[in-house]
């Protein structure tokens, strides 16, 4: 009676912590339903691994369909993203936090994943002041090797071969992840004295701040690989801000990237 993708959903909003009672009301699909698709043996895995083979896993292993939007979510994750077990240790949850400020991110992250793993489930978490858009596959490890236990900056984070080659063909899309996830775009300004007079001046300017400085590498290597010219500067604790400031480069930017939305 129910699809793959509609059970994926739902089992996702359970292992979320809600209630059997809560997302039935949600989503129409008894308690009993949601009970057998929690205690089958194999609930969905067995499923995905049919519908949605792994580029990986095969014996002549390959890349994602859709490179450019594997890219783009290479720098959501890198960013804001987690990957986690399934309670009962059959599949992974691909978890991408993107504020409620952005509701355009939120959709681009939502077809970013489709694009990935066209079969797999998408659902909107929502938390305090963001969503968790969250996606049921066991094969996101695959995708994403430089998942593992803690926190990314205690760890050593770099680009499998097949992940750099992406990203060398695809570097606007990687930056734009990254951006999307821990940066932004704002507007600065001063005030100068000209002629005895005071003007005020805005300009526009890019920042990325992240902990890791192995990811704040993979980010600088790309504006290198692109031609934007940037400038880094430490923060309170231990995060390093990257700055774009200069007028060619954020012309750039405003081009490839522009403003969250």
């Amino acid at each position: 009676m129910y699809g793959s993708d509609i059970r994926k959903r739902a089992l996702a909003l359970v292992a979320s912590g809600r209630s059997l009672n809560s997302v039935s009301k949600q989503t129409g699909i008894s308690r009993a339903a949601l009970r057998a698709w929690q205690t089958r043996i194999e609930p969905l895995p067995h499923l995905l691994s049919n519908a949605n083979p792994c580029p990986r896993c095969r014996a002549d292993p390959g890349v994602p369909a859709d490179t450019a939007s594997y890219a783009y979510l290479l720098g959501l994750y890198l960013g804001d993203g987690c990957i986690s077990a399934h309670p009962r240790g059959v599949g992974h949850y691909l978890r991408i936090a993107c504020a409620d400020a952005w509701p355009g991110l939120i959709e681009a992250c939502r077809s970013a994943i489709k694009a990935v793993r066209p079969e797999s489930g998408v659902c909107n978490l929502q938390r305090q002041g963001y969503v968790s858009v969250t996606s049921y596959d066991r094969h996101w490890p695959c995708l994403f090797p430089q998942h593992g236990p803690g926190k990314k900056h205690n760890r050593l984070i770099a680009l499998e071969p097949w992940q750099q080659v992406i990203v060398d063909t695809h570097p606007w899309e990687f930056v734009r992840g990254l951006v999307h996830s821990d940066g932004c775009r704002i507007t600065n300004w001063t005030e100068k004295v000209i002629g005895g007079e005071r003007k005020r001046y805005e300009y526009v300017r890019y920042f990325f701040t992240n902990t890791s400085t192995d990811i704040l590498g993979l980010f600088t290597d790309a504006l290198d690989r692109v031609g934007v010219e940037w400038r880094s500067a430490q923060r309170g604790g231990g995060a390093q801000n990257i700055s774009i400031a200069r007028k060619a480069s954020v012309a750039l930017m405003d081009q490839h990237i522009g403003p969250k939305y």
